[in-house]
């Protein structure tokens, strides 16, 4: 079982610049062993964050 938290991981995962979506994280999630992404994702608020934490991973590896 993964160490860090969920959502932790999550916004570790968006700014890490390796997921282009919110559902490439939950798919890394998986990958990683994670459970319970769907209800962990269910809310707007945090897929509104991580939409904002990739754009931002995106904006700086262009630049």
């Amino acid at each position: 079982m993964p160490q860090t938290p969920l959502v932790e991981r999550a916004f570790e995962l968006a700014r890490s610049g390796q997921c282009s979506t919110v559902t490439e994280v939950g798919k890394a999630l998986k990958r990683e062993g994670y459970w319970g992404i769907d209800p962990a994702f269910a809310g707007a608020s945090i897929r509104r964050e991580l939409r904002a934490l990739i754009r931002e991973a995106e904006q700086e590896q262009a630049a």
